[in-house]
């Protein structure tokens, strides 16, 4: 599959994943009358929802990634080729700036103000940390043994995380940056270099782990452009 076929599958797929969770999440928040445990419950459902049916949409031309650590573990693990972890996360990055600008543009909110909603703290660094880490778990670990249900458990896994971390579970450094833009931003630019780099170390630590239990993919040979 040409570069630019898969870049333009994860810039649309992760365009339309922001576009889901975060409209998902003002429409629950508006719906709820108040019961944020509702609006939890459905804003979860239905983005985790939206990933597995985006994965399973894109997954045959990219490999539905929509996620820089998840771009990086598939690159350590010699399943997408060093020259293209660079384009492919340029394109997530931008597809969810532009995800969240169509989510402002629906309900009409300013994508000019920045948010205000402050998330630092060891706390919350750990929990994106434990998070990102699970999430890489069952990406890697599905991917290897049951590569079929690979989409539906990590979606899965993704509603899960959004009840159990103490940081709401960004688990994507693309989604992170992108959600820190506008009048409905999920938290401060300020707090996104810390929560970057709490994915990183786990997404690298859960790598690192599947490396050694599985070994290295037989003949890792990388796909071509």
């Amino acid at each position: 599959m040409a570069l630019a076929k898969r870049l333009a599958a994860e810039a649309v797929g992760t365009a339309l994943l922001l576009a889901i969770g975060g409209g998902a999440g003002i429409a629950a928040q508006r719906l709820a009358a108040g019961d944020a445990a509702l609006a939890l419950l459905v804003s979860a459902l239905v983005g985790a929802t939206g990933l597995a049916v985006l994965i399973l949409t894109f997954g045959g031309i990219s490999g539905g990634l929509f996620n820089p650590v998840l771009t990086l573990a598939e690159a350590w693990h010699g399943k997408l080729r060093g020259d293209h972890v660079a384009p492919y996360i340029v394109a997530q990055v931008a597809g969810a700036v532009a995800g969240v600008a169509v989510v402002h543009g629906m309900y009409g909110l300013d994508l000019t103000m920045a948010s205000q909603a402050a998330r630092t703290g060891t706390g919350q660094w750990l929990g994106e940390f434990v998070a990102t880490f699970g999430l890489l778990c069952v990406f890697i670990g599905c991917g290897r043994s049951r590569p079929v249900v690979a989409p539906f458990a990590v979606s899965a896994y993704v509603m899960a995380a959004c009840w159990f971390s103490s940081s709401s579970a960004f688990m994507n450094p693309a989604l992170t940056l992108a959600r820190a833009i506008g009048e409905a931003g999920a938290l401060r630019l300020v707090d996104v270099p810390a929560f970057v780099l709490a994915q990183l170390a786990g997404a690298g630590t859960a790598t690192a782990i599947f490396l050694w239990l599985h070994g290295a993919p037989r003949g890792a040979a990388q796909r071509g452009g």
